[in-house]
């Protein structure tokens, strides 16, 4: 028992768990294939990110070129370059003598190329616009002609399509602005009409205000064209008699 305790302490204490981290590895040729393979695969890939890195950081242009036991080939490149173009400049670079003049002409010839590129890559971009704006068409063939049209047809339906979406959110927001303002102008009407009915309901609680409403006389009648009505202009008593009966009785 007493032997077994102090197996796991020395197994818990701070010196064994150090022990157990991952020790230094001896560089030298792995016999066992498998595992010679395994590391290949991962170093390679490990040297490859290296390289990218190394390449986006600096601005420098890198080549890598490996090959494994088998004989197969592993490369990398920057994209704006390629293996074959990164050796020739090393071998320009490399066949003087005169070690830093011939690196300077050599960087000054590549970036020469390089600004060449650029400045046939504007003017091809540069005659493009000039084509899409219907100028200089007189060099282009049937071909050229009908694939410049596809390009505008293309064009034109994109902005249409844009334009139509802008209309259609425009008349959408002034919907919406007629419908607030219809329903604020319905609620100004209402308030009206409430301050109207409170300012008679107040009038008609003054003192003496009843009585006058009273005794007011009921509103004529009248007919179609604004005249008073003829029953309302003759007398209600059937005993007055015209003059001439009158006159006649006296004799």
């Amino acid at each position: 028992m007493e032997f077994s305790s102090q197996i796991t302490r020395e197994e818990g204490s701070p010196s064994s768990q150090r022990k157990l981290g991952r020790g230094k590895i001896e560089i030298k040729r792995i016999e066992n294939t498998t595992n010679r393979q395994v590391t290949f695969c991962k170093r390679r890939n490990g040297l490859l990110k290296k390289a990218y890195e190394l390449s986006v950081l600096c601005d420098a242009e890198v080549a890598l070129i490996v090959f494994s036991s088998r004989g197969r080939l592993y490369e990398y490149a920057n994209h704006s370059c390629s293996v074959k173009g990164t050796i020739d400049r090393y071998k320009k670079a490399s066949s003087d003598n005169s070690g830093a003049s011939s690196a300077a002409e050599a960087n000054a010839q590549y970036y020469q190329q390089e600004a060449a590129k650029l400045r046939n890559q504007i003017r091809t971009v540069t005659e493009n616009n000039r084509h899409l704006m219907g100028e200089g068409l007189s060099s282009l063939n049937m071909k050229d002609l009908k694939s410049l049209e596809n390009k505008l047809e293309r064009g034109i339906s994109r902005i249409r399509s844009k334009k139509n979406e802008l209309l259609f959110a425009e008349i959408e927001f002034m919907q919406k602005r007629e419908v607030e303002l219809h329903n604020n102008n319905q609620f100004l009407r209402a308030k009206q009409i409430a301050e109207n009915e409170r300012a008679q309901q107040s009038m008609s609680l003054m003192p003496g205000g009843s009585s006058e409403y009273e005794l007011a006389p009921p509103p004529q009648s009248f007919d179609s064209r604004n005249y008073f009505q003829v029953n309302a202009l003759q007398p209600n008593n059937t005993h007055y008699s015209r003059p001439d009966q009158t006159t006649l009785q006296l004799n």
